[in-house]
């Protein structure tokens, strides 16, 4: 976003950022970090086996089953490390196709084991019960469904890779996790996470965060949000399409992005899905609509603006 505020030369707190999926229903965040700068966190090294347990618990998984990452992204790259190799459909997030090329030619093993994110990015649909992955990225999981896990991966011999800063909404702050099917599994795991990755801002406000957490009235408030989304695309001509998530694509969307830019509102070019004249945007609370709603209106007839595509989180 930082990138696309520069070239539209655009303070990037004026933006909409519809691109990104993250939960416009969560807690303010910064609020909660800023007494732990008071606190002394800043001058330790983290510990993260309080936040790691609290997480568990929260999950009801057995807390030698967890471990704690940088982010969805470290998740992705440790497990895709440690399973040197896999396979990940199209369209899908390009990080899994990523790592796996970085273990060098063998690591893209149409053979190996397969990554799958649930719900499915970039179409928001959520898996159904007899579709089967060896990883399972369930960032959108809790926000779809009100539950933190499907709950039978882990079960199978699976492991779930989830993105807290999704569901709270702080890319910034950086909380991911794996559920390893076994401790053994997530033991490896942890040996191959660089010492002190997830800093301590992070782990001391986790527990908080998890407290205040609710996730089945975000999953409700995500569906009236959605339906409200898919409702005003509707009445400007677009297409959108049935979802689970917190976003939905429209199909006649080619130029969407590069009009609606201008005016302080970034959506998600699916070209980089292989997805092109196609959209993501995300759901937002009542002022993002209005925002919404507005830029809308003002692009109607306008001509294309160029501006970068963004990533595709």
């Amino acid at each position: 976003m930082l990138a696309v505020a520069r070239h539209l030369g655009l303070d990037p707190s004026a933006i909409l950022d519809l691109s990104v999926s993250l939960n416009p229903f969560a807690p303010d965040v910064a609020r909660l970090v800023a007494p732990h700068l008071d606190s002394g966190a800043l001058a330790r090294y983290p510990d993260d086996s309080a936040a790691r347990d609290a997480l568990a618990g929260a999950m009801g998984i057995d807390p030698d089953c967890v471990v704690l990452t940088n982010g969805g992204s470290e998740a992705i790259a440790l497990v895709a490390g440690v399973l040197s190799h896999g396979w990940a459909g199209e369209p899908e997030f390009s990080l899994y196709r990523r790592h796996l090329l970085a273990l060098g030619p063998s690591g893209l093993d149409p053979s190996g084991p397969v990554f799958r994110s649930n719900p499915h990015n970039p179409t928001g649909l959520l898996a159904q019960p007899d579709e089967s992955a060896d990883v399972w990225d369930e960032a959108f999981f809790p926000l779809a469904t009100g539950l933190w896990t499907r709950g039978d991966a882990a079960s199978r011999g699976a492991v779930v890779i989830g993105s807290l800063t999704k569901l709270f909404a702080c890319p910034g702050l950086r909380i991911g996790y794996v559920v390893a099917p076994d401790a053994r599994l997530a033991s490896v795991i942890s040996e191959r996470k660089p010492q002190w990755s997830v800093n301590s801002l992070a782990v001391e406000v986790l527990p908080e965060l998890l407290d205040m957490a609710d996730l089945p009235g975000w999953a409700r408030a995500v569906r009236r949000a959605r339906r409200e989304l898919a409702g005003l695309l509707d009445a400007h001509g677009l297409s959108p399409r049935r979802s689970d998530a917190n976003w939905v694509l429209v199909g006649n969307a080619h130029g969407l992005r590069q009009r609606l830019a201008p005016r302080g509102v970034l959506v998600r070019d699916c070209a980089g899905f292989g997805l092109p004249g196609v959209a993501r945007v995300a759901v937002t609370d009542a002022a993002g609509m209005e925002r919404l709603s507005a830029a809308l209106r003002a692009t109607e007839g306008a001509p294309e603006h160029d501006e970068q595509a963004g990533s595709d989180g």
